[in-house]
């Protein structure tokens, strides 16, 4: 087999296009995809894991890509980020100040997405649709502009209430999601929570938290030529070389005749693709 690159690996890149357009990122080298398509490929991991903020070598990857002492001491491992409600920053414990500064104290949007169902997310304005990509979903729509991502999780948890906020990922690998309106489904939410958005507007301004209405349904499609009828996922940390017929890539998934594997879980390991 030819090998195509190898390095540490990172989440897929992904650009919009008529079918998502993805690409490899081993380091600083990034190996088109969507070429692939049919093809038999190989991704051998190296065995060795590089933590992806300081670059010392781990025999285990947290919070994807990061040692521990990184993933102990970085604002962007905390607890918050997975439940920006419980933002700590105000009461003066944020581990890296300038960090939440930059990334938390700016435009958040709400919004709901179809991938294996509707869910709630949110996400830094200037992530998207790459937010959307990397989720794998088919239909997307902002429905709330917020001032911080701590304000965000408020109205996600708020919303979520109504509307779950999760993937089932194995429901995304087996096909395409049903369409929904997801517009009618943004006007139900407002009605039926409208007292809940009101009470945040009043506790942080009016401006703090905007509702979204003049923006259409984002519609995406994936390149996948087949999807499996039945969902086996590779580990590259059982098993060091992982082979097969590439058919589709979603969300931050291959999706090969043997299986499928998520190259996010794997952030920092070196890895080598080949293809014949």
């Amino acid at each position: 087999m030819n090998e195509l690159g190898r390095g540490a690996l990172s989440k897929m890149t992904i650009r919009l296009g008529e079918t998502a357009q993805y690409a490899f990122r081993l380091d600083e080298q990034e190996v088109p995809v969507n070429p692939l398509l049919g093809k038999r490929i190989r991704l051998e991991f190296l065995g060795a894991i590089h933590c992806s903020h300081c670059g010392r070598k781990t025999k285990k990857s947290f919070a994807q890509g990061y040692c521990y002492p990184c993933f102990t001491k970085l604002a962007q491992c905390d607890s918050c980020i997975m439940s920006p409600e419980r933002c700590h920053y105000d009461a003066g414990t944020c581990r890296e100040p300038s960090w939440g500064e930059q990334f938390c104290m700016t435009d958040h949007v709400v919004y709901l997405a179809n991938s294996s169902g509707i869910k709630v997310g949110i996400t830094r304005a200037s992530q998207l649709p790459t937010r959307w990509l990397d989720q794998g979903a088919s239909q997307a729509l902002p429905i709330f502009r917020v001032a911080t991502r701590q304000q965000s999780g408020f109205v996600e948890d708020l919303l979520r209430t109504q509307v779950a906020d999760k993937t089932n990922w194995r429901a995304l690998l087996k096909g395409d999601a049903v369409p929904v309106d997801l517009a009618g489904v943004r006007e139900q939410l407002m009605s039926s929570c409208a007292e809940g958005i009101a009470a945040l507007q009043q506790r942080f301004g009016l401006q703090a938290i905007q509702p979204v209405s003049d923006v259409e349904v984002l519609e995406i499609r994936y390149p996948v030529d087949a999807y499996p009828s039945k969902v086996a996922s590779h580990d590259l940390e059982k098993t060091p070389v992982v082979e097969g017929i590439l058919k589709g890539i979603k969300g931050q998934y291959l999706i090969l005749d043997t299986g499928v594997i998520n190259l996010r879980k794997y952030t920092a390991y070196q890895v080598a693709v080949l293809t014949e």
